[in-house]
């Protein structure tokens, strides 16, 4: 038995065992050939559904700085308002996407239901607002002004309202203290744009999607100070758009405050007074055009005299600019922005450009002593100045004989400045200058200042215009073609003048040298640019930087920055020569063009100073103007279409000096009642929000 064989069994063992090879190679075999399938053939598939895991953030907004006048009063701040939102998240879930619980939450709030389902729409470059421009996991606000009733009917039914939570949100806020707008000062807010993310990533303070930021005014100079830093927190999403995981957190830090040099009482005072001015120039009658005035905008600037701070700056028409918070809607936009409204986002006091008239005869006295003519000389004021057949008169066509410039200036003598600007014209060389003209009153203009901007802390200011013979020549380059093409000798007006102008367009001619001499022809000036020039004659001389920003506090309080004034150099006139036009422009509110205004005033308490200026425009009504200072404050107001310089602006200018100095119209003061007596030079403490003002 022990000499059996075992070939019986073996065949047996050996395919079992062939059978668990060919399994476990096959297994093998389906193993790798599956791993192949993943990692090479499908590879970049997974790759790219395994990035659909990613990090999405939810912002939470910083709190906006305030922007607060002198006293601490806020003009611009923030307050609370039940803001409705929907998380697009949570209603992409939804079989309908979320459409009848938008419906329900209309039919609760009030609105349109398909106005709330389209403001939960993401923007593309294909979607019409209204729609979100914000990130998808950021809770989509959909109204900002929920009532009370509104907001406790979402909460108690919350079951029929998935998605939405109704929330207290800080929204910006611009009060008008004292009924001070101060709308083109203050500026406003609107979401940021794709393209301002894109650049501002460069930089080291990038904008999130969500911002609100600064679009003109304050609020643009000094976005980045009050917009503090937003909250983020990072959540991970699968490609679904659920939410994983959290990644981390960081918490919002608010914005700092903005303390400014406007006093919101002063502010009101300009406010009203300019618009009181030109209510009334619009019931003036005028001579030339046999109509009344239109007053059509206007602008005042008050200015501390020492350091160039702005204490009130109005323009007008205004606006309201509490249209822009939470969205401005398209009625609002297209009022703001319509011909017919005369463009009220436009702060004329920087932006406005118009000839300055006779209040440039500051500039054209101290170039005239600056060339040799001394400022008590004799020289002839007759009511006419001709030069061929062309005549240039007196406003009013008035002569005064033999006067001196202080006395031009003070009875606004133009035929003075005509005859001492032609003899340098002539002295240059005249319509074939010599080779180093001196051009003593297109140089003297540039040193007071004009023809760039002032540098005031409010973006877009323009830089206004001195005609000089560079200017001439770009000019005529841009507009010859026009001119030869246009103009006709004896043809109409216009037209004389474009033949006149193809002909010697880039030369200085003797009728330009002459009306510039006053302030016409081409000179633009802005208000700011006078009033910065009048404060540097009251102050002795020294040109400030103009600048509203005094300080940034931290939101806590526990820093301070303060924004201290800049000098920018000295007016090309010597002490003696400040004095004797100090001098002249004191005559000017005792006996001058502007006494009529001035009677009564406490002229040896109070030292008033002041230049008026009717400038003429073509194919309109003349331009008022009115320069003035006290030892403290320099006051410029201006109304286009208006009249005459201490017809329309003088009555207003006054108004504004009494209420600071607390002046009744018969020149007594009662210092309760002052609101400015002496400039403001200390720094606010900060008024909570809420406090008595």
């Amino acid at each position: 038995m022990s000499n059996i064989p075992e070939t019986g069994r073996t065949p047996r063992v050996q395919n079992r065992l062939v059978v668990i090879q060919v399994v476990v190679f096959s297994l093998l075999l389906t193993l790798g050939g599956r791993l192949w399938y993943l990692q090479i053939r499908n590879g970049q598939e997974y790759t790219d559904e395994a990035k659909n895991n990613h990090t999405q953030q939810v912002v939470q907004p910083a709190v906006r700085g305030s922007i607060l006048d002198a006293r601490g009063v806020p003009l611009a701040d923030n307050e609370t308002r039940m803001v409705v939102s929907a998380s697009r998240t949570d209603l992409t879930k939804m079989k309908d996407k979320g459409k009848d619980v938008l419906t329900r939450l209309a039919g609760v709030l009030g609105l349109r239901p398909d106005d709330v389902v389209n403001s939960v729409r993401l923007c593309d470059a294909k979607t019409p607002k209204p729609c979100w421009n914000g990130s998808p996991y950021q809770p989509i606000p959909v109204t900002d002004e929920a009532t009370t009733d509104q907001v406790l009917e979402i909460r108690e039914h919350a079951e029929q309202f998935p998605g939405i939570t109704a929330e207290p949100t800080a929204l910006r806020r611009y009060p008008a203290p004292d009924q001070a707008n101060t709308s083109q000062v203050l500026g406003y807010l609107s979401p940021v744009t794709d393209a301002e993310i894109t650049k501002a990533r460069k930089t080291d303070s990038p904008y999130l999607r969500s911002d609100q930021v600064g679009r003109s005014g304050l609020e643009r100079t000094y976005d980045k100070e009050l917009r503090g830093k937003a909250g983020v927190t990072h959540y991970e999403v699968d490609n679904l758009g659920r939410v994983i995981g959290q990644a981390q957190a960081e918490k919002p830090t608010p914005g700092s405050n903005i303390v400014t040099s406007i006093d919101s009482r002063v502010q009101a005072v300009a406010e009203r007074e300019l618009n009181n001015a030109m209510v009334e120039a619009r019931k003036t009658y005028d001579k030339i055009t046999h109509k009344n005035y239109e007053a059509d905008s206007g602008a005042v600037v008050v200015m501390e005299a020492k350091t160039g701070r702005i204490v009130a700056m109005a323009s007008n028409p205004t606006y309201d600019p509490n249209a822009w918070v939470g969205g401005i809607s398209a009625k609002d936009y297209a009022a703001l922005t319509d011909r017919e409204s005369n463009y009220p986002l436009l702060n004329r006091a920087i932006q406005g450009q118009a000839a300055p008239g006779s209040i440039f005869k500051v500039v054209s006295s101290t170039a005239a002593v600056n060339a040799g003519y001394p400022f008590n000389g004799r020289y002839g004021c007759p009511s006419s100045y001709s030069v061929g057949s062309q005549n240039f008169t007196n406003f009013e066509s008035q002569g005064y004989g033999d006067i001196t410039i202080g006395r031009a200036l003070e009875v606004s003598c133009d035929t003075v400045y005509y005859g001492i600007a032609d003899k340098e014209w002539k002295k240059d060389g005249g319509i074939n200058p010599r080779k180093d003209p001196s051009d003593w009153f297109l140089k003297t203009a540039h040193e007071f200042g004009l023809g760039k901007a002032t540098g005031v802390d409010l973006p877009n200011e323009v830089n206004g215009r001195v005609p000089d013979r560079q200017w001439k020549k770009d000019f005529f380059d841009a507009n010859k073609a026009a001119w030869c093409r246009d103009g006709k000798k004896d043809g109409s007006y216009a037209e004389k003048i474009a033949y006149e102008n193809c002909r010697q367009g880039n030369q200085l001619r003797e009728g330009d040298a002459i009306n510039y001499s006053i302030g016409q022809g081409d000179t633009l000036v802005t208000p700011i640019q006078m009033a910065s020039i009048y404060a540097a004659i009251s102050n002795g001389g020294m040109m400030h930087q103009p600048s509203i920003g005094k300080a940034i506090v931290s939101a806590d309080g526990t820093s301070v920055k303060e924004i201290a004034p800049k000098e920018q150099g000295r007016l090309p006139m010597d002490e003696e020569l400040r004095d004797d036009i100090d001098g002249a422009l004191a005559s000017v509110a005792t006996t001058g063009s502007a006494a009529w205004r001035f009677g009564g005033w406490p002229q040896k308490q109070i030292p008033m100073h002041a230049k008026t200026g009717t400038a003429e425009v073509q194919g309109k009504q003349t331009t008022s103007w009115f320069a003035s200072y006290t030892g403290d404050y320099a006051i410029v107001m201006t109304i286009s279409q208006g009249g005459t310089g201490s017809g329309a602006s003088g009555p207003a200018v006054r108004n504004i000096y009494e209420a600071m100095y607390g002046l009744d119209e018969k020149g007594n003061q009662d210092l309760s009642k002052a609101l400015l007596p002496t400039p403001q030079t200390q720094l606010p403490a900060i008024r909570p929000e809420g406090a008595a003002q």
